[in-house]
């Protein structure tokens, strides 16, 4: 069996890719990232930073996205369990438009992998969620855009709908709605 197992999505460039885990008495091992594998897999991206961040129940972290720079995107959730959606913001995509989550969880192992040209966030599902990501360009504060989290033109199937129920900072309770941009 392969290091990396992969299911195409029906947008076309993302990929949620679930590596094998060896286990034995003492706990597992495996590769989370192996270069020469995911080039086998279509996805020949030059990661050059590593992010990650904890969050509690609750946190709705997006819908964001860089605008001169855009990113490929490696994510996945090193403890607890999130649901991770993304938005296809390409220009002339034959699915402009669309939306796509996934449950991302540290014992589903699963990583999504986001083309640039993608709006992503989360929603935490468990009491909390390390999340963890490799870019394929740095971080530009003053370039980040983002879409409404709750634009019903996309139509992202979260999880938990309340608002109320929601802890989402004022930024991104803000941003506009796709017919917007």
């Amino acid at each position: 069996m392969g290091k990396f197992s992969v299911e195409t999505c029906e947008i076309e460039g993302l990929k949620v890719i679930t590596p094998t885990a060896f286990g034995d008495a003492r706990g597992y091992f495996m590769e989370s990232y192996q270069a020469n594998d995911f080039k086998e897999l279509g996805i020949d991206s030059v990661f050059v930073q590593d992010n990650q961040s904890s969050s509690t129940k609750g946190v709705l972290r997006g819908m964001h996205y860089q605008i001169n720079f855009p990113q490929d995107k490696l994510v996945r959730v090193i403890s607890g369990e999130v649901y991770d959606a993304v938005v296809d913001l390409r220009k002339g995509s034959p699915t402009y438009g669309k939306s796509f989550g996934v449950v991302l969880s540290a014992e589903n192992r699963k990583q999504l992998f986001i083309p640039k040209g993608f709006a992503h966030g989360f929603l935490v599902l468990s009491d909390t969620a390390e999340f963890f990501y490799k870019v394929s360009d740095f971080y530009h504060p003053n370039d980040e855009g983002g879409l409404a989290w709750n634009d019903p033109d996309v139509g992202i199937d979260w999880p938990v709908k309340d608002e109320a129920l929601l802890n989402i900072i004022e930024r991104d309770k803000n941003w506009p709605k796709l017919s917007e941009l």
